[in-house]
């Protein structure tokens, strides 16, 4: 019967095990630091009133003030992901950040962003609307429903001239379709340079 050999295991070096968990807590760090950024697009505020939101795209230029006109895009989504309107395929939006609007949830957004900036707005109805939608919509007034808001155009101290032109609505009322041609399920849609003023009803 064979002996086993015995083979002495040499103890670590005096600082090595400080070394080994330095290393480990390096290694730690690091890997919450990556599923961090990973979830990056899945990071939610809030704010003071309760409506959530998350930057796709940050834009750029000063914020939005309650004397600039904005133009912008928007795509409203119900509570199971049912598109709800949408302006795509249509021309942009104009309105401003002010209190206001059949639409509050848009217009504390707009406060938020810039030009080019792309946000995502969760709000529940009674926060989302001014007024609460017809019961034929039936939305609920704590259903969470979803905003795409893009800012196309910013023209800085232009607010006044919201109640002097016509087609200023600050967004689509419940229950408008989609836009005729516009793709529900399409991205934001591409920045536009010069302001392009829509045409149409009175001013809001």
């Amino acid at each position: 019967m064979s002996a086993v050999t015995a083979v002495p295991i040499r103890p670590l070096a005096r600082g090595s095990v400080l070394k080994l968990w330095i290393a480990v807590a390096v290694l730690c760090v690091a890997g919450i630091a990556l599923a961090w950024f990973g979830t990056g697009a899945l990071q939610r505020e809030t704010t003071e009133t309760g409506i959530q939101y998350q930057v796709i795209e940050a834009g750029e230029g000063p914020d939005i003030t309650p004397s600039d006109l904005v133009q912008f895009n928007i795509v409203g989504r119900r509570a199971d992901g049912s598109l709800a309107f949408s302006t795509l395929g249509r021309e942009p939006l104009t309105g401003t950040s002010a209190s206001g609007g059949p639409l509050p949830v848009v217009s504390q957004g707009l406060s938020m962003m810039r030009r080019g900036a792309h946000y995502r707005f969760w709000a529940p109805a009674r926060l989302a609307f001014a007024e609460p939608p017809p019961p034929s919509e039936g939305i609920s007034p704590d259903e969470v429903l979803s905003f795409d808001v893009n800012v196309v155009n910013v023209l800085p101290g232009l607010a006044g001239m919201q109640m002097g032109l016509p087609g200023m609505g600050m967004g689509p009322p419940p229950g408008a379709g989609p836009a005729p041609g516009g793709d529900p399920h399409a991205g934001p849609p591409p920045e536009s340079g010069a302001p392009v003023l829509p045409e149409g009803g009175p001013a809001q």
